[in-house]
């Protein structure tokens, strides 16, 4: 016999997806702040910070003695485009800032008296990825150079004087990433890759030395190639290179001394993540001998100590299962983390005193611990024998539960990339869902990272394969497990994970509709508008030039519109320049032509991603309202009308 807890018996049993819910649109587009690239200057920390409200403008903060400050002020957008997805937009040292004006692309400088100057005055060049080599009174930074007027920008390594002067160091190469200048200054470590490789796929470590005038000379490859990648080269107190290389098949430390590169903690564990975009940071030095790191073990991150001298990794208790960038200076690491329950937040810890001091919150005021369901990592069988990896979260509501004989709708969702992560932080925008009455499955796909190079080279040559069979088989699974209905599971996805939608729409018949946010219908129109950073992508993701042709074709979605008979939903940011308008248009006319229900929200002023907060909000309402009208659901009092054509018809 089960008795009832007083809790449990207070709920009320309602159909699932009409729930009233503490979490809505408008919690998830003001609760969730943006918070990247962390700085340590001496005393002073800095990160950014996204404001939606402001238009998706991003600024400075600092946090010294004197309390929390912000550095600046509108109009200044602290952003860089290089490679187009950015990052490393700005620079605390020496009691001063640099950073990247996304407006103009310009350098500013921020000295003593708070006031931003520009820098540099030609806004076809784009800078990214600073560090300071205040001997020579400059910075040296990847540039991207837009002035030429060829089909790609050229990238290089940059030298830019305080006068502005700029002086390309190293070129040649298609890509170049995380200049690293040593502490006396007199050598520079950088990492390079051309065309097609992905830098998860295979980078190069080059090293040179730095001559008084500030050229390099004696250049040379220490590390790295096409079937290797290096990411975050960084050098310890003493002088030593380190970087992180998957060599072993997982993204490990390594340092490289008098010529000879030593593992440090071999491991199956991810000390590294994909270069998508400049800055990020997973590992730093307390003393020469002893590194700070995070790592990614099944999906999950733990924060360790690792001895350089005897290979020994101790872990440091943490409340996060996700940490996403940290710095360390001293006994003092300041990390971006979140957990299940805790939204990204960044934290100052003392490591001599255990002292954990948040300051900054990405939620301020986060929904109750009775709102909010908490997921569990689940590994299932999917196609040839793989077994796939997600979080699936139940509905969870303080107020409403699931009626009896009724099981929940499921939305499943590919993360996007795809080369990416699902991972366990606390996100409004997937508790929306499960305080209505929904259950999600965020899905580690083969091809997403944290689980090793094999993993993550499931996906070579079967994107919209692979992925999609993933999301199928997690969506069965949990169907046979008796706990989501299987007439009633819907997709979801953005960008890549937008493909994987259509891909799971057109070539199975499994789920019930779907929500693509800026996704790919057609292949080869995205290698055309593609822009540089991903214009080779697909040769790794689909076939090699030979073999494109009659690939895209199979698996683009465009060209199975005659397969898709379910409903669906589309949004799209009319500046988009990753994946254009004319993807998610293609697709709208196809449905619409041969009658399916379709709906088509476009939004003015958004790129690749959506930043504003009405976008938020007016994305959400129209997928739940979607979903709804879609199961014959009410629709609830207060939100906005949608357009769906062809429904009644259908």
């Amino acid at each position: 016999m089960t008795i009832a807890t007083s809790q449990e018996s207070s709920k009320q049993a309602t159909p699932c997806g009409a729930w009233s819910s503490p979490i809505g649109a408008a919690v998830v587009a003001a609760g969730a702040v943006p918070l990247s690239q962390l700085m340590l200057d001496g005393a002073r920390l800095g990160w950014l910070e996204g404001r939606a409200s402001e238009a998706g403008r991003t600024t400075l903060m600092v946090h010294d003695a004197n309390g929390t400050r912000e550095l600046t002020p509108a109009p200044f957008n602290v952003r860089s485009r290089v490679h187009e997805y950015g990052g490393g937009a700005c620079l605390l040292a020496d009691g001063e800032a640099w950073f990247s004006h996304h407006v103009d692309n310009r350098l500013y400088r921020i000295g003593a008296d708070g006031e931003p100057r520009a820098v540099t005055f030609d806004g076809t060049h784009r800078f990214a990825d600073f560090v300071l080599d205040r001997a020579r009174q400059r910075l040296v930074a990847v540039r991207e150079d837009h002035s030429r007027g060829a089909t790609y920008p050229v990238n290089t390594l940059c030298a830019v004087g305080f006068d502005g002067v700029e002086t390309v160091l190293v070129e040649g190469n298609d890509f170049y990433a995380a200049p690293r200048l040593s502490p006396d200054g007199r050598q520079l470590a950088w990492l390079c890759w051309d065309h097609p490789r992905m830098p998860w796929e295979g980078t190069e470590l080059w090293l040179a030395e730095v001559q008084d005038d500030g050229s390099l000379v004696n250049g040379r490859l220490i590390a790295g190639g096409p079937q290797e990648s290096i990411c975050q080269p960084e050098w310890s107190p003493a002088g030593v290179l380190h970087f992180v290389s998957d060599r072993s098949g997982w993204w490990n430390l390594y340092r490289y001394a008098h010529g000879v590169t030593q593992p440090l903690c071999p491991r199956e564990a991810e000390f590294g993540s994909p270069h998508w975009s400049f800055g990020g940071s997973l590992y730093g030095f307390r003393s020469d001998d002893e590194i700070i790191c995070a790592y990614v073990e099944n999906g999950v991150s733990y924060l360790g100590r690792l001895s350089t001298p005897d290979g020994s990794l101790l872990p440091i208790e943490m409340p996060y299962e996700e940490m996403r960038e940290l710095r360390v200076q001293g006994d003092v690491v300041v990390l971006l983390g979140g957990a299940p329950t805790i939204a990204p937040e960044l934290a100052r810890i003392d490591l001599m005193s255990d002292a954990n001091e948040v300051l900054a919150h990405s939620i301020p005021l986060p929904p109750a611990s009775g709102a909010l369901s908490v997921p569990l990592a689940i590994s299932y069988p999917s196609e040839n024998g793989r077994t796939a990896h997600a979080f699936y979260y139940a509905p969870a509501n303080p107020e409403h539960e699931v009626p009896a004989g009724e099981l929940p709708p499921l939305i499943v969702i590919g993360h996007g990339g795809p080369t990416g992560m699902a991972a366990s932080t606390l996100k409004l925008s997937t508790q929306f869902w499960t305080s209505r009455g929904f259950a999600v499955l965020d899905v580690n796909y083969g091809g997403s990272t944290g689980f090793g190079r094999d993993y993550r080279n499931l996906l070579k040559g079967q994107w919209g394969v692979v992925d999609v069979e993933d999301c199928v088989a997690g969506a069965r699974y949990l169907a046979g497990q008796g706990l989501v209905d299987p007439q009633r599971l819907l997709i979801r996805g953005s960008s890549a994970g937008g493909l994987t939608v259509l891909s799971a729409l057109a070539f199975h018949g499994v789920f019930k509709a779907g929500a693509s946010y800026y996704g790919v219908s057609d292949l080869a129109g995205l290698d055309a508008d593609s822009h540089k950073f991903e214009s080779h992508y697909n040769q790794y993701l689909i076939a090699p030039p030979e073999r494109a042709e009659a690939v895209y074709r199979e698996r683009s979605p465009i060209h199975h519109s005659d397969k898709l008979q379910r409903p669906m939903i589309f949004f799209q940011g009319l500046d988009d320049k990753v994946v254009p308008p004319q993807q998610s248009e293609s697709m709208v006319d196809a449905l619409r032509a041969r009658g399916l229900p379709v709906a088509y929200i476009t939004l003015e002023g958004e790129g690749h991603g959506f930043r504003k907060a009405d976008s938020v909000v007016r994305t959400l309402e129209a997928e739940l309202v979607f979903y709804l009208r879609v199961f014959g659901i009410p629709v609830p009092d207060g939100l906005p009308p949608l357009d769906i054509e062809n429904l009644d018809a259908a």
